[in-house]
């Protein structure tokens, strides 16, 4: 069977004082460390990038596919969650919350259940239009965590907690058809 490699690439450190999850943008580290997601993909035969339309992930994979002249396809299911309309101060309490029950949601937010629903789908879809090539999707630290949860259920909150500051984070996923046969993670360092 064909095998599809999937690049994750959790974005670079945002800028966290704009509160805006759709066009925040990158911080100025966050804006230097996509160049060690540029080294890291370079070798990597990428044929397909595709990202959450949120600016972050966006730019943090942009400045690869520039390099590759590869365009950068948006897909909308891969956002991150939407947690609610306003800030949460105690947003530790409320990912502890998530992951203790993955139906838990804030009156105008997603539950964990409803963001990996929606990313496997899209994960599901590209699974089938790039079947046995190489993919880069741009993604996020919630978002990708679900889809790693979905194929490996022993990754939950103390797995998601030791990978919070970890930006960028590239996770690899082979898939032989739609199963997923490999799953690892890299760490990017300057």
């Amino acid at each position: 069977m064909t095998k599809t490699t999937v690049y994750f690439v959790r974005h670079a450190k945002p800028d966290l004082r704009h509160h805006d999850d759709m066009s925040r943008e990158l911080s100025a580290q966050g804006l230097e460390d996509r160049r060690l997601v540029t080294k890291f993909l370079a070798d990597k035969n990428v044929d397909v990038v595709v990202s959450s339309p949120y600016k972050r992930a966006v730019d943090t994979v942009k400045d690869f596919a520039i390099k590759q002249q590869l365009e950068i396809h948006i897909i909308d299911d891969f956002r991150e969650r939407k947690v609610d309309s306003g800030w949460i101060d105690d947003f530790q309490s409320f990912c502890k919350a998530q992951w203790t029950d993955f139906n838990y949601k804030r009156s105008d937010g997603e539950s964990l259940a409803e963001v990996q629903k929606r990313n496997i789908e899209a994960l599901s879809q590209i699974l089938d239009q790039y079947a046995g090539k190489t993919i880069v999707v741009g993604s996020h630290g919630t978002a990708l965590s679900t889809v790693i949860n979905y194929y490996d259920a022993a990754f939950g909150y103390a797995e998601f907690e030791k990978i919070k500051s970890l930006m960028p984070w590239i996770v690899r996923m082979v898939f032989e058809g739609k199963n997923c046969i490999e799953i690892s993670s890299f760490r990017l360092i300057a």
